[in-house]
């Protein structure tokens, strides 16, 4: 030391002098502290505020700073400490030491017995011990006070205890003796987690080894120290399970530094000989923590971080003890025989030889009176010191029984805390079991598999973190040649776990059952191609045991698993009505596709993605498994499918192996498929058949296969491929990092595309088996098919349909496994028509699984909307509807197929050439003789028709505008060709023949084309418009809307042939000119104009049935009959109508000729018509309609006026009928009726642009007859008086409205009423004459 203060120089000596300075200054502090700690032990009732300062003082002092004081600071915070446990413990002590002799006893308070063990803790934090003797003496104090009750002492004063332990061992250093058994532990937890990091001491110097003298860590692995270690083990333990028992009163808090400082402990002093005697009860008390976390969720024994530390403390505990290490040299120590001792043991006994103990006789000798002293205060009893009662014969049976027992725990805790919804937890548990597989395989072999099956469950954790270090930690395992890994234990597990799949299925717990699927999916990835394949597609019987387990697993009967008291304490849902709603919404959504079409390329991607993978797609879960598990559990299920599909197809080794099980799974369907067949041929009803199958059980199992099989197949597509791959390989999202065996099984199964192809055929050819959907999925199509009463269970109907929705969703899933080999391969043309068909399915989810379908077949063959889908086949479907037209008995659904087709798919217009073949035959069915066949086809047939309509009536709206513009196009050639006409040479070289000649050919497409719009046109309303004078409401109301449709078609359609006609002759005009005579005769062609004339013909066949239609009592009919007139008069023309209206009108006006609030006589038109045999007949009420239905048809009827009279194309029409609506408007505006006051103002306004002076002389009678004599002076001699133009009433009859428009009936005249229309008009209509009508009044 001098040699270094001479060679430091200055420096040194300013820095010793520092140090010096530094050292009085914390002397005197601590002393004034220390003065006043002992003052408090003599008067325990002063102020004792200082303590608090104290505690800042030496939490701010650096560990140099207080090392010199260790002692000085020691002293007055034991004696107090003292006075704190004697006031406070029940017991007295058998003995007191010396110091605690001469201290009487203390009342030390609550406050000040934590603030003196928060200091006591900071300073043996910070301070290092440099004796034995010194660290029993503390051991046994702080003993004393970890032994005090919950009633005895607080909760802080307790964990301010269990602190100072914690710290006091974390301060202990191993000593500089390289043979010293302190080397052999680490001095830390093996297995640190985030919140141990915080307990972590200061920097080790050398100074502080070598200034210790003894070395305490080996003190406390030696025997003498065995049962203090003991007893603070079991002092710790029983903390925790105090704690745990007193409930929601217990101290969380508590149990984790317990076992927070019994983790540190262990770490310390982690040597198999001086903890391995323990090991029963220390795994007991453990146990008992890991067994409470199973139903305990709150208070303190729920605590996570305390079941975490158990976790981790049990592992480390178990690692020392039994560690590869620990327990590979037990069976070459038992062999005795043996001439040779292994090199283990001869340095084990080197190390016992005494060249340099660490411990001295002398430091040891007397503290085995304290470690008694610390004994004899607990339960144990007390030890010879010179007896080895202590330490445990760690022989091989010794092994063997503790294992056994620890195995016993780990199986009954471990598989349990694997699925613990805390995070935190299945960290702990991942570490755990890590470390246990890593370093006590050899100990713990009969444990190795559920330690290997707990590790699976961790790889498909949903907290990615975990799972990707479980995987990482497999892939090493397995990789690892020089031990023996997971590689040969995964077929075992795989084998135990697929047996003990049913009964774990069909438990009560869900969550243990998620977690053994889960399980047994990870083994299945990692078992190997190879290996799957071999244990399933050994024989014909192992493959039929193998889908026996899933289709127990899947099968509808496994939704009522699990105890009964399970559904006798569900609750009935209280929302019952939610379903209907989103019913509802889905039916919305379902029928509004051509409102997204608008928008939809640019939101391609987003829409095929919605359907492939968002909710709603493919694949999905099957309808039944919602009420036995959850998503997640289905697809662990699924997946364990898909894996083993991928592994047997492409395990070169078992080739021809994949076509078995698809014939093993086809099985079941077959089966139901000829007992539906023996059904036909019997000619049995459903009720018989459903008795006789076993009530529905055919059903049922050919549902679980086609869901399996459906699986299986899904797990051949890329994406299912590429799922797998990024739940088990992290590397997935990159080609290059993919495994060569992974990267292998894709090729060949890219090269074996051809046999997914054969395979998917025969599934499909049994999928689109006729048989299957003749399963009736309601009451009504069962009698239907059955001609009898059916009284059949209504769970037969849901089975057929859960069995429709199945297949349905199978064909969307083989689409996505093929692409657009799908389509190639025909599957796509095959089945198509299937899938339009249950759009219109009375089930629900059929119709949803159908749409769904749709929806992802489109997206995967690369179509925009499922419109264009059927567009791109068109051809096929149209050809298997009219297959199905020619047959309707056996396909009575087709005419709701094709409608649905039509509305829902939107193309209608774009197939419109395709639907002239199954038009006619729509056309056929809807003739007299057709309705009579199949009365029930009628409303489906006139729905389809309603769509064709519409299709024709946009595409005609696009026919003139593209008539107009192939017109001006023409035009501007012929005169750019006109421009240069003095020199014919320069027109020739200008327009060349081959331009003309394709203007032609343009020409003549779009005329073919109109004419093919205008004949569907046309047939549409030559088919349904008998039907306007039906009494079925629906059927009379489709017919008009197909009447509006079809009109606005032919009166655009004509528009366009005119505009061709002048076109046509420009064309012909400039080619003759040019001498193109074979143009010429193209063009010249004989036309018969007399067919483009359609519009006015069948107007004239519709006339009579709009007439019929008011002579019916249909009222709602009646007023969209009014509309619709309204509507196809102004398109038509007036001049077309006026004699019809003359004739005919009498039928429309009499609606207006009684007031609805009066009750009309009867009258002979009232009696009931004759009714033809194939007509319906009337309802057999003979209740008068409703006055407001009355009033409906009346204003519908005055705004038809309203809206013809305003027209000047109309207007016409009213001509010779003029003056008699004139009348029956003005009476009923007068009586005033309140309902019909803005529709006989309106209607008014509309006549009065027709002759407004009729309508003025028609109000005036009225208005004027009230006032007499007082008539208004006439302006000029030139005017009658008033009183000659409208001579004064004797009655009501003689009014000019009257006279023209006949007797009504209840509308009687109300001034107030005829006052208020009369101003109104004025204003409105005859503002011309303000100024005479002011003069008259003046």
């Amino acid at each position: 030391m001098d040699g270094r203060r001479v060679f430091s120089g200055k420096s040194s000596e300013i820095s010793n002098g520092e140090e010096y300075f530094l050292e009085n200054s914390m002397l005197i502090e601590l002393k004034q502290y220390c003065i006043m700690m002992l003052e408090l032990v003599r008067n325990p009732n002063i102020d004792h505020s200082f303590i608090s300062q104290y505690l800042a003082l030496l939490q701010r002092s650096s560990r140099q700073s207080l090392k010199p004081f260790t002692d000085y600071t020691l002293f007055p915070l034991l004696l107090l400490f003292d006075g704190a446990v004697n006031c406070r413990s029940s017991k007295k002590m058998a003995s007191q030491n010396e110091v605690a002799d001469s201290v009487p006893e203390l009342n030390v308070s609550d406050s000040v017995a934590e603030g003196v063990v928060l200091c006591l803790e900071e300073v043996l934090r910070k301070c290092r011990l440099g004796s034995i003797d010194q660290m029993v003496v503390i051991l046994k104090k702080l003993a004393y006070g970890a032994m005090l009750s919950p009633e005895e002492a607080s909760e802080e004063f307790r964990i301010g205890v269990i602190r100072c332990f914690r710290a006091l061992v974390l301060n202990l250093c191993p000593c500089l003796d390289e043979s010293c058994s302190c080397k052999q532990v680490s001095g830390w937890p093996l297995l640190v987690a985030e919140e141990l990091r915080t307990y972590s001491v200061g920097r080790i110097s050398k100074d502080d080894v070598a200034h210790s003298r003894e070395c305490l860590i080996a003190f406390l692995q030696s025997e003498p120290a065995a049962p203090a270690v003991g007893h603070w083990m079991s002092l710790l333990l029983k903390a925790v399970g105090v704690e745990a028992a007193r409930g929601h009163r217990g101290s969380s808090e508590l149990r984790v530094e317990a076992l927070v400082a019994f983790r540190v402990l262990v770490a310390k002093i982690g040597t198999p000989d001086a903890i391995a005697f323990y090991l029963p009860g220390v795994v007991s008390q453990l146990g008992r923590v890991l067994h409470a976390s199973k139903t305990m969720v709150s208070g303190a024994a729920g605590s996570t971080v305390a079941l975490n530390h158990s976790v981790r403390g049990l592992s480390e505990y178990l690692i020392t003890v039994l560690g590869d290490m620990a327990s590979a040299t037990l069976d070459n120590n038992s062999q005795s025989s043996l001439n040779e001792k292994p090199l283990v043991s001869v340095l084990d006994e080197l190390r016992q030889l005494t060249i340099k103990s660490p411990v001295s006789s002398d430091a040891i000798n007397p503290s085995k009176s304290v470690v008694r002293d610390v004994v004899s205060r607990g339960d144990t009893s007390k030890v010879n010191s010179n007896s080895k009662v202590l330490r445990v014969d760690r022989s091989s049976g010794w092994l063997a029984n503790t294992v056994d027992h620890v195995d016993k725990l780990l199986s009954a805790t471990f598989p349990h805390l694997c699925i613990h919804p805390n995070i935190k937890i299945r960290i702990a548990v991942l570490a755990a079991v890590k470390a246990l597989l890593d370093r006590c395989s050899y100990a713990l072999k009969q444990t190795r598999l559920m330690l290997v099956e707990c590790l699976f469950v961790m790889v498909c954790d949903d907290f990615g973190d975990i799972s990707s270090d479980a995987h990482t930690f497999v892939q090493h395992q397995i990789s690892f040649k020089h031990k023996e890994g997971l590689k040969n234990d995964t077929l075992e597990i795989f084998r135990r776990l697929l047996e003990k799949l049913p009964q774990v299925i069909m438990g009560d717990d869900k969550i243990i059952a998620l977690s053994h699927v889960r399980k047994l999916l990870a083994v299945t990835f990692f078992a190997g191609a190879q290996s799957v394949a071999e244990y399933i597609v050994h024989s014909p019987v192992a493959a039929t045991r193998f889908f026996d387990v899933f289709t127990v697993c899947l099968s509808q009967n496994s939704a009522f698993s699990g105890s009964l008291n399970k559904y006798a304490t569900r609750k009935p849902s209280t929302s019952g009505f939610m379903d209907s709603i989103s019913e509802i919404k889905a039916i919305t959504n379902f029928n509004n596709e051509d409102s997204e079409l608008v928008g939809f390329r640019r939101q391609r991607n987003s829409h095929q993605s919605e359907h492939i993978k968002g909710k709603g797609g493919l694949p999905s879960m099957p309808p039944w498994f919602v009420h036995l598990g959850s998503q997640k559990l289905y697809n662990a299920l699924a997946g364990i499918l898909r894996l083993v599909s991928f592994y047997v197809f492409t395990d070169s080794s078992r080739e021809g192996s994949f076509p078995v099980l698809i014939d093993i799974l086809l099985e079941p369907l077959r089966m139901l498929i000829n007992e539906l067949r023996m059904k036909q041929y019997r000619d049995e009803s459903w009720q018989l058949w459903y008795e006789r199958t076993g009530s529905g059980k055919l059903v049922r199992d050919a549902s679980t296969a086609i869901c399996i099989l459906n699986e299986m197949i899904f797990g051949l597509s890329d994406s299912s491929i590429d799922s797998l791959a990024g739940s088990f390989l992290p590397d997935s999202r990159k080609k290059e990092l993919l495994p060569g065996y992974w990267l292998q099984m894709k090729n060949r199964k890219t090269e074996e595309k051809g046999l997914i192809i054969d395979c998917i055929g025969s599934i499909l050819h049994e999928y689109l088996a006729p048989e299957i959907w003749d399963l009736p999925l309601g009451i009504s199509s069962a009698i239907q098919q059955s001609g009898d009463s059916c009284d059949i269970s209504m769970h037969f109907f849901n089975d057929n349909g859960m069995l429709h929705q199945i297949i349905i969703e199978g064909i969307g899933l083989f689409n996505i496994c093929l692409g657009v080999d799908f389509s190639s391969c025909g599957f796509l043309n095959s089945s198509l028509y299937l899938l339009l068909e249950n759009i219109i399915c009375s089930n629900f989810q059929v119709k949803e699984a159908a749409n769904t379908a749709l929806h992802v077949i489109s997206a995967t063959q690369k179509f925009e909307t499922v419109g264009h889908l059927v567009l791109g086949n068109a051809d096929y479907v149209i050809d298997s509807i009219c297959r199905q037209l020619r047959n309707l008995d056996l396909n009575p659904h087709v005419p709701n197929v094709l409608a649905a087709m039509l509305s829902f798919v939107g193309v209608a217009d774009k197939i419109l050439p395709l639907l002239d073949e199954p038009l006619h035959a729509v056309s056929m069915e809807l003739e007299i003789l057709g309705r009579h066949r199949h009365p029930n086809l009628t409303l489906p047939f006139l729905k389809a028709v309603a769509e064709i309509s519409k299709a024709t009536k946009h595409e005609a709206d696009k026919l003139p505008g593209r008539a107009d513009f192939f017109k001006n196009k023409i035009c501007s050639k012929t005169s750019t060709a006109e421009f240069g006409s003095d020199d014919k040479t320069t027109r020739r070289l200008d327009v060349e023949e081959k331009e003309w000649e394709s203007i032609v050919f343009e020409f003549n497409d779009s005329k073919r084309y109109r004419k093919i719009v205008g004949s569907i046109a046309g047939s549409c309303l030559a088919s349904i418009t008998p039907l306007i004078a039906s009494v079925d409401p629906a059927e009379c109301l489709t017919s008009l809307d197909v009447i509006e449709d079809g009109i606005i078609a032919l009166a655009k359609v004509e528009e366009a042939y005119k505009l061709e006609s002048e076109t046509k002759e420009a064309i012909i005009e400039e080619v003759e000119a040019k001498r193109f005579h074979n143009l010429v005769d193209t063009l010249s062609m004989v036309e018969d104009e007399a067919s483009e004339n359609r519009l006015l013909p069948a107007m004239n066949q519709i006339w009579p049935f709009f007439i019929s239609c008011f002579r019916g009592k249909n009222l709602g009919a009646i007023r969209k009959c009014c509309y619709t007139i309204s509507i196809v008069i102004q398109i038509c023309g007036g001049d077309f109508f006026s004699r019809r209206f003359l004739t005919d009108g009498s039928h429309i006006w009499k609606f207006l000729s009684s007031s609805p609030f009066h009750k009309k006589p009867f009258t002979k038109d009232d009696r009931t018509p004759l009714q033809l045999p194939y007509r319906k007949s009337l309802t057999a009420s003979e209740d008068p309609p409703s006055e407001i239905s009355t009033l409906k048809v009346q204003i519908a009827i005055l705004e038809m006026i309203g809206d013809l009279a305003g027209n000047n194309r109309s207007s016409s029409a009213l001509a010779a009928v003029f003056k008699k609506v004139s009348g029956m408007v003005v009476g009923i505006a007068c009586s005033g009726v309140k309902g019909l006051r803005d529709a006989c103002e309106n209607a008014l306004v509309g006549l009065a642009a027709i002759d407004s002076d009729m309508i003025w002389l028609l109000l005036a009678d009225v208005y004027y007859s009230r006032k007499g004599s007082k008539f208004p002076e006439p302006p000029s001699a030139e005017f009658p008086e008033v009183g000659e133009v409208l001579p004064p009433v004797a009655s009501g009859k003689e009014f000019l409205h009257v006279m023209y428009g006949g007797q009504s009936f209840g509308f009687h005249v109300d001034f107030s009423a005829v006052e208020n229309v009369f101003h109104r008009l004025q204003a409105r209509v005859f503002s011309s004459q303000s100024q005479l009508m002011y003069l008259l009044e003046s």
